[in-house]
C-alpha cells in the first residue's frame, strides 16, 4: 500500500471509529446507570426500579408504518421509565447495519425526549453453542453475535440512556431438541460477549439470560459470573410454575436478587381465548398482583411484553394504543393505580 492510501485508509478508519463512538454528545441526558451490589443506583447512589414495556422489533414496527415517537410518549404516559428493543438477528440482516442503526440513533432520540432509558436486546431464542435455534427469524452465529455487540457497544458508549444491554434473549436447549448446553459452556460464551461490550462500552451493564427460556437462574447458586457490574435476567411467565407461586420463583430466581440486580425483561399473561394464545402465557390478574407484589418486595425491575397488537401476550388492542386487559393492569402498576 502506497502512502497516499495508506493515509486515506487510516482517514478512513478513524472516521468510522469517531462514527460509531461518539454517539449521543446531546447535553439532554438521563444520569447513567450502574450497579452497587444487588442495585441499579443512578449518579447520586440512588436505587433505580426499571418497569416499562416490550415494542416490538423496530423493523416491524416501519414495515407496519407504526415506528414514530409516539410509541415513546405513550410508553412514559402509561408510567414507564424504560423501554426494551428486541432486535432480531434475522432483520439486522435483512435491513443492513447502517439501517437498522438509525433506528435505533430515533429510539435514542425519541427516549430522550420523553425521559426514558433503554435495553437493547439481541433476540434470538435458542442455543448458541450448536447454532440451532427455534425460529428461522432466530437465526445467528457466535460471529454475528460478537460482531453486533462490537458495533452496538462503540457506538452508544457515550450514551447513558442505552443503559442496559441484553447480550441474548432466550437461552434454551428445547430439551435438547436444539443440542446440549450446561451452564459451563454457556458462561465461557457469554464471557466472552461481555468482554466485547465491555471493551467498547467501559461503563455498559450486560444483561444475562438464565435457561429455560430465560426463566431458570439456579445455576448461580454454585458458580456466578464472575464479572462485576452485570444483571441477570428472569422470564417467569405464568405457566412456568404451577401455584404457589412465590416460593418456587423465589428457589427458580428470586433468590439471586439477593446478590445481583435482577430485571425480568418480559412478563405478561393472556386468557387461552385471546389472539395468538399461547400455553406459557396463560394467566390473569392474580398472577399478576402476586408477580408484582413479590418483585416490589424483592426489588426486582421488570418489562411487560408487548406494547404491540399482534405479538402476544399483547398489551394494546390496536394501534390506538387501547389496552389489553393484561395492558391495563400493567399500565396501572405503573400508573401507581393498582393497589399490591
Amino acid at each position: 500500500m502506497n502512502t497516499s492510501k495508506r493515509i486515506l485508509f487510516f482517514m478512513g478508519c478513524l472516521f468510522l471509529s469517531l462514527t460509531l463512538s461518539a454517539f449521543g454528545q446531546s447535553n439532554k441526558t438521563l444520569p447513567r446507570i450502574s450497579v452497587e451490589g444487588n442495585r441499579f443506583v443512578n449518579d447520586k447512589g440512588e436505587t433505580i426500579i426499571f418497569q416499562g414495556i416490550n415494542l416490538a422489533d423496530p423493523d416491524r414496527l416501519v414495515k407496519e408504518g407504526q415506528w414514530k415517537k409516539n410509541l415513546f410518549k405513550e410508553a412514559r404516559d402509561w408510567g414507564s421509565n424504560i423501554v426494551r428493543l428486541p432486535v432480531h438477528p434475522s432483520a439486522w440482516r435483512s435491513r443492513g447495519t447502517e439501517d437498522y442503526l438509525r433506528l435505533i440513533d430515533q429510539a435514542v432520540e425519541w427516549a430522550r425526549e420523553y425521559n426514558l432509558y433503554l435495553i437493547i436486546d439481541w433476540h434470538s431464542i435458542g442455543n448458541l453453542r450448536t447454532g440451532l435455534f427455534q425460529h428461522e427469524m432466530y437465526n445467528t452465529t457466535l460471529k454475528e453475535t460478537m460482531e453486533f455487540w462490537y458495533i452496538v457497544a462503540r457506538r452508544y458508549a457515550n450514551e447513558p440512556i442505552v443503559a442496559l444491554y441484553e447480550v441474548f434473549n432466550e437461552p434454551t436447549t428445547f430439551s435438547d431438541q436444539l443440542g446440549t448446553l450446561t451452564w459451563e459452556q454457556w458462561s465461557e460464551i457469554v464471557i466472552d460477549i461481555i468482554a466485547v461490550i465491555r471493551a467498547n462500552s467501559p461503563h455498559a451493564i450486560p444483561l444475562v439470560a438464565g435457561f429455560n427460556w430465560a426463566y431458570d437462574l439456579t445455576p448461580l447458586m454454585y458458580a456466578p459470573l464472575k464479572i462485576p457490574g452485570i444483571a441477570y435476567v428472569s422470564h417467569p411467565y405464568p405457566q412456568k410454575r404451577n401455584q404457589p407461586w412465590v416460593p418456587q420463583w423465589e428457589r427458580d430466581f428470586g433468590f439471586a436478587a439477593d446478590s445481583y440486580p435482577v430485571i425480568a425483561t418480559e412478563i405478561g399473561f393472556m386468557q387461552a381465548t385471546d389472539r395468538g394464545a399461547h400455553i406459557p402465557c396463560i394467566g390473569d390478574e392474580e398472577y399478576g398482583r402476586t408477580l408484582m407484589k413479590y418483585f416490589k418486595d424483592k426489588g426486582i425491575s421488570w418489562v411487560a411484553w408487548c406494547f404491540d397488537p399482534d405479538w402476544s401476550p399483547q398489551l394494546i388492542q390496536d394501534w390506538n394504543y387501547t389496552p389489553t386487559r393484561s395492558g391495563k393492569f400493567f399500565r396501572d402498576v405503573m400508573l401507581g393505580k393498582e393497589k399490591l
